[in-house]
């Protein structure tokens, strides 16, 4: 078995970014994002059947949720729990470096017992 990193093999130029499956089955999917100054569309908001555990592992960003409207700013070892059809977008990364991003997504029936975002 070979040890995987989740800051190596990042293309120099990144025109999009960069979402990659990790791991995953029918229920849940596990996902390495790297940003480089990229954000949603404007007025694109992700609306998901699923929910989603997110974790900044390296870089900064901003997210803006809505209903109840919020923007929250994430640096490196922040992570949130967002909960099916919580709508939100990326407003921001850090233009100068890879924000790299943990995503690990599961319906909501896999949440029983466990903490939501509200």
């Amino acid at each position: 078995m070979i040890p995987h990193n989740l800051g190596h093999d990042i293309p120099p130029l990144l025109p999009e970014e960069l979402i990659q499956t990790l791991a995953g089955n029918d229920q849940v999917r596990i996902e390495r994002i790297v940003s480089r100054g990229h954000a949603s569309p404007e007025g694109f908001w992700y609306d998901q059947d699923e929910h989603e555990f997110v974790l900044l592992v390296q870089g900064e960003a901003e997210l803006e949720l809505r209903s109840p409207a919020a923007r929250i700013r994430l640096q490196a070892g922040d992570y949130l729990l967002l909960s099916a059809h919580r709508q939100h977008r990326v407003s921001w990364t850090h233009p100068g470096q890879d924000t790299v991003w943990l995503a690990v997504f599961y319906p909501p029936a896999a949440a029983a017992g466990g903490t939501m975002a509200p």
